[in-house]
């Protein structure tokens, strides 16, 4: 009387069974299998070559922004920006040359601020809007220079708009209140009053003790005063 199959038999079964499937896929596909095979690898290859070139990259373009910030910190805004015959590259080289690294993101935020203080508005605006911003609070005074950018292009509406998004980006007691201040200055001057008024209000009733609330009721006093 025959006994049934235990367990490991059945599995060495199924396992020669696949076995059999794929040596009969194999040899019926050998060119396909084997350029895929090398597809992969090449795929592998080419991701850690990647990867590699990339961190190279980015060490060479945070060594080129440390000489860069040192010459903006010195107020040597022309050199910061565009290098001299020393410093072979400025934050605008910096930022088109290694754009895709950490480095070359914050060149463009550098070139910004720095064509923003000469008064170089669109430029400036080009260079932050190229400018990935992190969230939360380091955010922030990215997002309120792209409103000023903005505001001295007299470009108030869309200013406005950018000062409430910095103020809403982390909240507290300093930053939003500031923010929400400088988008009630740029919605008077887009003579959108209500939407100024609505902003000084938030300051008064949300933030009674910041440093913004004497301007906020001063701005307030003027607006209502228009009716």
């Amino acid at each position: 009387m025959s006994k049934g199959l235990r367990k490991e038999d059945l599995e060495q079964d199924i396992l020669i069974e696949y076995s059999s499937r794929f040596m009969y896929f194999y040899e019926r596909n050998k060119a396909a299998v084997i350029g895929g095979g090398i597809g992969i690898i090449a795929v592998i290859a080419l991701a850690i070559g990647y990867f590699i070139h990339m961190n190279q990259q980015e060490s060479q373009a945070q060594e080129l922004l440390g000489i860069a910030e040192a010459q903006f910190m010195r107020g040597q805004l022309e050199t910061a920006l565009y290098g001299d015959d020393e410093q072979t590259l400025g934050f605008v080289q910096i930022a088109n040359n290694f754009g895709r690294t950490n480095a070359g993101n914050m060149a463009k935020y550098y070139a910004a601020v720095a064509e923003y203080e000469l008064g170089n508005f669109e430029t400036a605006l080009d260079f932050i809007k190229g400018y990935s911003k992190p969230s939360g609070i380091t955010g922030v005074a990215p997002t309120s220079l792209h409103g000023s950018i903005l505001a001295e292009l007299e470009r108030y509406e869309e200013a406005a708009g950018m000062f409430q998004r910095a103020a809403t980006m982390d909240r507290n007691s300093t930053t939003t209140p500031y923010n929400l201040l400088k988008a009630a200055y740029a919605y008077k001057e887009a003579g959108m009053n209500s939407n100024a008024i609505e902003m000084v209000d938030k300051i008064l009733n949300e933030y009674g003790n910041s440093q913004q609330v004497a301007n906020a009721q001063r701005l307030k006093g003027q607006l209502t005063a228009r009716g």
